[in-house]
Formats: structure tokens, C-alpha cells, sequence
């Protein structure tokens, strides 16, 4: 909420900075500034979404709200960035004057300001959030936006280089263009209950093979539910002569696994090793993180 106040006051600031000074460098940062204003709007509701409960129309609750907050970020992103090559081909073919000195000033301030934002972000969880991650990257993209402004103010002042302020936002709208795709890829990748990059399915599935009493997985499903939440679904052929109290006992087993695994939420059903796909269901679990083993 913090980070949101600080960046939309400012985006006004550095807007009206960019009409006033005729500066493409400030105005695409203030561009990317408005989508970071909505990006930590849309991520600040997010949070706020997820933390409501599941019910019975949305079993899982508002949790995949973050992933789609990421793909709308993301997205802006890409738009942003192709906005600002559009608008900097225009200046290089005509380079207009630019109001260096107050162009500089603008974007020193909008340097520190970007630098304490991202500062109040990293303390979050970016590498495993994507939500959390996709709203530091709009601010990282602002931060590189200020520094490309003030190389570019210095070198309108010290050699007349108007050409340098088109420059400056063409570096930017790469980043920002490389960050939009990532993000986007990513949460898209979720959306499509991909195989979460940090689970081996390999590993997985000789994980619950090595378990004693297991004769073979099948029907493996792996995905995530949100962002560091991994969840799992497979049907296991054990022993026929296993009786209840040893199937649990199993499946105790293959959760504590699991769990060092990066996986929390788990369902196995059991079949018997002479009728894997039939009806000989044994017994079925559904574990979720939150249960203590």
C-alpha cells in the first residue's frame, strides 16, 4: 500500500515534468509509472482476494486472483513497451528541444524514489510470488527508466545530443519488454496447470517409488495453485493385502516426502497391484498444507 501511495503521487509529478520539459524519457517513465500504479493496485487486491476462504463455488478460494493480477501486469508491460518504440522511431526522425536541466532533476528524484519502492518490495517474497514479483519488476523497469533519463539529460546539456532522450526510452522499452514476456510466460504457465519449474517430476516420482509398500505411480499430475503453492494428484498401485491402518501409515509417509519436496497439498488413491485401474479403491486422502504431520 505503501509502495502504491509513493508511485502514484509521483507518476502525476514526473507526467507533468515530461509535458513541461517535452521529454519522451520522462513521459515513457511516467507511462511505466501508471502501470505500476495499477499493477500494485491490482497485486495489493490480490493479496487482499486471496486471503478470503474457499466456498463451495470456489473450492480453492481467490488464490489464482494473483496469477491473473500477474498476467494483466505482464501484459501492460509488453503494450507499454511497444507504446514507447512507437512514440521514440517519431523523435528520432525529428528530435524536438528538450528542457534538459529540469529533465535531470525530475529524474534524479524519480531515481530515489523508485530505489526506496523497490527497496520496500524486495523485503517480500519476489522470487517465489509471482504477483509480488511481476509488481517489483514494473518498479525495477522504473528504476533503469530514471537512470536512462538522467544519461540522457547529461548528454543533452553537456553536447546538444537530442537524440539521446529516444535512446534512453528504447533501453528502457527493451527491459521492459523482456520483463512483460517473462512475467507474462510465467503466469500463463500456471494458468495452464504447467509442471511448477521447481518440481522434478523425476525426482517425484522416485520419491514415492522408493517408498516401501509402493509398487508404481500413475496418473501423476502436478501444478500450482498460486505462487509457492504446489499441489499433486496420482494414483498409487500398493500391495492387495495392505489393510487400512498400513494404507494410512503409507500415505503419511508419502506426504512427509512430499513436503520436503515443495509439494503441501496432496491426494493419493490407492489401487491394488492386481486391478490398478478397476473400482478396487483402497483408500483415499486429500492433504493440504496446512495439516500437521
Amino acid at each position: 500500500m505503501i509502495s502504491f501511495i509513493i508511485i502514484t503521487a509521483y507518476m502525476i509529478v514526473e507526467a507533468i515534468g515530461g509535458f513541461l520539459t517535452n521529454s519522451l524519457a520522462l513521459l515513457s517513465d511516467a507511462g511505466h509509472m501508471l502501470s505500476d500504479s495499477i499493477s500494485l493496485g491490482v497485486g495489493l487486491l490480490a493479496f487482499t482476494l486471496g486471503e478470503k476462504v474457499s466456498n463451495h463455488s470456489k473450492t480453492y478460494g481467490y488464490k489464482r486472483f494473483e496469477i491473473l493480477a500477474a498476467v494483466f501486469n505482464g501484459v501492460t508491460l509488453v503494450l507499454i513497451a511497444l507504446y514507447i518504440f512507437y512514440e521514440a522511431f517519431q523523435r528520432f526522425t525529428d528530435p524536438p528541444e528538450v528542457a534538459s536541466t529540469g529533465m535531470l532533476t525530475i529524474a534524479i528524484v524519480g531515481l530515489l524514489v523508485n530505489i526506496f519502492v523497490a527497496w520496500i518490495l524486495m523485503r517480500g517474497d519476489t522470487k517465489e510470488n509471482l504477483n509480488l514479483r511481476a509488481a517489483f519488476l514494473h518498479v525495477l523497469g522504473d528504476l533503469l527508466g530514471s537512470v536512462g533519463a538522467i544519461v540522457a539529460a547529461l548528454l543533452i546539456m553537456f553536447f546538444n545530443w537530442g537524440w539521446a532522450d529516444p535512446l534512453a526510452s528504447v533501453m528502457v522499452a527493451i527491459l521492459v519488454l523482456i520483463s512483460g514476456w517473462r512475467v507474462t510466460k510465467d503466469a500463463i504457465h500456471i494458468l495452464m496447470e504447467g509442471t511448477p519449474k521447481n518440481i522434478k517430476l523425476d525426482d517425484i516420482i522416485q520419491t514415492m517409488e522408493n517408498v516401501q509398500g509402493i509398487f508404481s505411480i500413475h496418473d501423476l499430475h502436478v501444478w500450482s495453485i498460486t505462487s509457492g503453492q504446489n499441489a499433486l494428484s496420482c494414483h498409487a498401485v500398493v500391495d492387495s493385502d495392505l489393510s487400512v491402518r498400513s494404507c494410512q501409515k503409507l500415505l503419511r509417509t508419502i506426504e512427509h516426502e512430499l513436503e520436503h519436496k515443495g509439494i503441501g497439498h496432496v491426494t493419493i488413491q490407492m489401487e491394488n497391484n492386481e486391478h490398478p485401474h478397476g473400482n478396487s479403491l483402497m483408500c483415499q486422502h486429500e492433504q493440504d498444507s496446512s495439516h500437521s504431520h
